[in-house]
């Protein structure tokens, strides 16, 4: 509850080795604000939904969590302005 405001965000480590890749998978499966999380073929390395209550909230979980995490090359963050056919 309180986690309405969503985020789809693309991030890209800076190495594919085994224990970046899972460090970086466990750190963010932990997390309570990762509602999905999705390692891709190409680029972005990962795509992740993170749902938490406001902007400041989300300014929170990438301090605590993404930010936190070694060899992180890129985070892009997409915010929804409408969406148009939501999941099932």
């Amino acid at each position: 509850m309180g986690r309405s405001f969503e985020v789809l965000v693309d991030l890209t480590l800076d190495a594919q080795d085994a224990e970046t890749v899972e460090r970086f998978e466990q750190t963010l499966a932990r997390a309570a604000e990762v509602i999905e999380l999705r390692r891709l073929f190409g680029s972005p390395d990962y795509f992740v939904r993170v749902a938490v209550a406001d902007l400041a909230a989300y300014e929170t979980f990438l301090s605590t969590y993404v930010m936190t995490i070694p060899r992180i090359r890129n985070v892009t963050s997409h915010f929804t302005m409408k969406n148009v056919k939501p999941a099932p």
